[in-house]
């Protein structure tokens, strides 16, 4: 019995001494902490896994090394919490990895495409780091990751904004890509997304209605992108949305050039329009128009002169300044005008452009007068110091009615008849 108690403990020594990997001792070419659960072997160009590494781990680091392939290697590691693969010659993420990760980081590989089996019911995966491979497709099953928060697949080859992302995700970078297109619904539901990273892609424009559900969004980066800022048919979703959202926008598109110019239809309102300044005042124009009387054809309005010596300047009515005076020009008093030099130019009052307003029996041209006098007229002491000009035309009130052919005619006999007896009172 003593003897064989002895055997036993003996065994059990031999195993303590010449077997420590089995009972989890930390690898030589790995460095541990945590009671061996915390396992660095980072930077040792390991081609396999190193032995003793225990079953129990939490944290392990197999980056900078040259591994090609992991798959179902890593299975066994049912507590592993980090994982960090990166800057390996991995072609894929490793097969059947443990569902207890909360953080994969893949950096720098060489994996082309995302499977769905990848991360496939990884339920407590909050972090998944594929940035900076060659991935051109990515294929994500949302319903089997709904603990993930953060999704770095930037610096790859995506085409198309990777669909299927989790709706609880909160931060998507996609950064430096060949992404050109958001196909419809891709962001419909990630409600819960904070930060979005879009720069350094090839967007042209975003399609309408992409960015309306993303309440939550905090911040989006935009810049390095070709957008197409003369686009008017998809270029102004993006534009009307950065200015209404309430997101930090890094890069907005188009920002040092004029936004595209959109002609109204006629007769569509404007947004000017549709001020409410410009509402009243359009309609009290309309009411002032519509309660103005018509033209008659006793006022002539808006006549049309044809002057044979006069300049642009002297058709106008009203107070106008010469270049060396700053005075309105002024009307001289009625009267003589002694050391003034007075020319009158006749005027012809034309009724082409009013054709409509004269009389159906036609009438003959009214000669008129335009005078322009320079110099001091000698009974207006008031008169400024200046160079002055009248400019006025001779017209018969508005008001007054034009002579009648009967009128005229007696006119003319008592003018005969006065010359006539101004001619005999001689002869008498």
């Amino acid at each position: 019995m003593e003897y064989q108690t002895l055997n036993t403990s003996t065994c059990l020594l031999v195993l303590l001494v010449f077997i420590p990997t089995g009972l989890g001792i930390c690898p030589s070419s790995c460095k541990c902490s945590g009671n061996d659960r915390n396992v660095d072997c980072s930077g040792r160009n390991l081609t396999v896994l190193p032995q003793g590494l225990q079953d129990n781990l939490t944290y392990l680091n197999l980056s900078f090394n040259q591994f090609v392939d992991l798959d179902h290697q890593l299975t066994r590691f049912t507590n592993l919490r980090t994982l960090d693969i990166s800057n390996n010659w991995l072609k894929n993420v490793p097969a059947h990895l443990p569902k207890s990760l909360w953080e994969l980081y893949a950096t720098n590989n060489n994996i082309k495409v995302l499977q769905k089996l990848d991360t496939a019911y990884q339920w407590n995966l909050r972090v998944l780091d594929v940035s900076r491979n060659m991935v051109e497709r990515a294929v994500l099953i949302n319903n089997t990751l709904s603990s993930l928060k953060f999704l770095n697949l930037s610096s790859n080859k995506l085409w198309t904004v990777p669909t299927n992302m989790p709706y609880n995700i909160e931060t998507v970078d996609l950064s430096n890509n060949f992404l050109s297109q958001i196909l419809p619904g891709t962001l419909v539901r990630l409600q819960h997304l904070t930060s979005l990273y879009l720069h350094n892609n090839k967007f042209s424009y975003i399609p309408d209605k992409a960015f309306d559900q993303l309440s939550q969004l905090q911040v989006v980066t935009l810049y390095n992108n070709p957008w197409s800022c003369s686009d008017n048919q998809n270029i102004p979703y993006v534009l009307q949305w950065v200015q209404g959202t309430a997101a930090r926008v890094v890069g907005a598109p188009c920002a040092d050039q004029p936004w595209p110019s959109t002609t109204p239809a006629p007769g569509q309102p404007t947004a000017l329009d549709s001020s409410p300044m410009i509402k009243g005042t359009k309609a009290a124009g309309r009411e002032a128009s519509a309660a103005a009387p018509g033209p008659t054809k006793v006022t002539k309005t808006h006549k049309q002169f044809k002057a044979k010596e006069v300049t642009p300047l002297a058709t106008q009515r009203h107070p106008v300044l010469f270049p060396g005076t700053d005075r309105p020009l002024l009307h001289s008093p009625p009267g003589p005008q002694e050391a003034a030099a007075t020319r009158t130019i006749h005027v012809q009052d034309s009724t082409e452009g009013n054709a409509s307003l004269a009389p159906a029996t036609g009438s003959s041209t009214t000669p008129m007068t335009l005078s322009i006098t320079s110099g001091m007229p000698t009974n207006y002491s008031k008169m400024p110091q200046s160079t002055t000009a009248t400019l006025g035309a001779e017209e018969p009130p508005a008001s007054a009615p034009a002579p009648s052919r009967a009128s005229r005619g007696h006119a003319g006999l008592l003018l005969c008849l006065a010359l006539l007896h101004a001619l005999a009172l001689p002869a008498h």
